[in-house]
């Protein structure tokens, strides 16, 4: 049984890419806390896609797991048609919740940046979120929600993040287009930066290297890293129906690093 409610009615969907870890993950569970079924994305371990599925259902909410690998573009068409067979085994033909979460990490100086990482990332992080989302619009229901996820970095300078965080800036500009543009269809349209996270993200260097852990927790006014249960909470939040008149925004979720 559902152990949170936050406005959700009966048979809401979400899909979530990058779902069977870390932020993606911690967020298909807490909208299963809350009664939310998740259609959720993962790119090779299938392993651990089916770990959620099961503590999904262990919360009270069905989880169905689907591959993607959020850079190929050209298999966007099959994952729709996947999603569209999915759906009905939720009870629907169609969903309420678009969260892009999927991503790669990157650290190099700006000079040392090559054109095959710039590509990669682009095509993870921006073209991918673009016609992913494009090409799942005839499935969301009109009055959903659609989150991005873009970071603190486009805000908080470190070295060694430029092609990464240039991806998420473009993704926090793409953001406010596509709310003005399916407001029509009273879809909201918003985007969440999370700061600096203890997940396995970036070779788990913030959870892992202590003096990383100590210097990011250094730079926040709470005093620490955040967790993974400090980003999926405030995410499905937002999709709650308390936040309806929130659109075409940049959260940063961060403890209030570098303020």
């Amino acid at each position: 049984m559902a152990t949170k409610n936050n406005s959700f009615r009966s048979g809401t969907i979400a899909i979530v890419t990058g779902g069977s870890r870390g932020l993606g993950r911690n967020t298909v569970l807490n909208l299963a806390e809350r009664g939310v079924h998740s259609i959720f994305t993962y790119n090779s371990n299938r392993a651990e896609a089916d770990k959620v599925v099961a503590k999904a259902s262990e919360l009270g909410a069905k989880a169905i797991a689907l591959q993607l690998d959020a850079g190929k573009i050209g298999t966007f068409d099959q994952f729709v048609l996947n999603v569209k067979d999915a759906l009905p085994k939720l009870g629907a033909e169609s969903f309420d919740f678009l969260i892009n979460n999927a991503g790669t990490s990157h650290h190099a100086a700006f000079d040392k940046v090559t054109e095959e990482d710039f590509d990669g990332l682009y095509n993870v992080h921006f073209k991918g979120v673009f016609f992913l989302t494009q090409k799942l619009l005839p499935l969301i229901k009109d009055g959903g929600k659609i989150l991005t996820i873009s970071s603190g970095l486009t805000r908080i300078i470190y070295p060694g993040s430029s092609a990464y965080a240039s991806m998420k800036g473009a993704v926090e500009v793409l953001t406010k287009y596509m709310a003005k543009e399916l407001g029509p269809r009273r879809i909201t349209v918003n985007c969440i930066a999370p700061g600096a996270v203890a997940t396995d993200f970036s070779g788990g260097m913030v959870r892992d290297n202590p003096e990383v852990n100590k210097q990011v927790a250094a730079m926040t006014a709470l005093g620490r890293v955040g967790m993974p249960d400090d980003i999926g909470p405030m995410i499905a939040s937002m999709l709650s129906d308390d936040n309806r008149w929130v659109n075409a925004q940049r959260i940063e979720v961060s403890g209030g690093m570098s303020i």
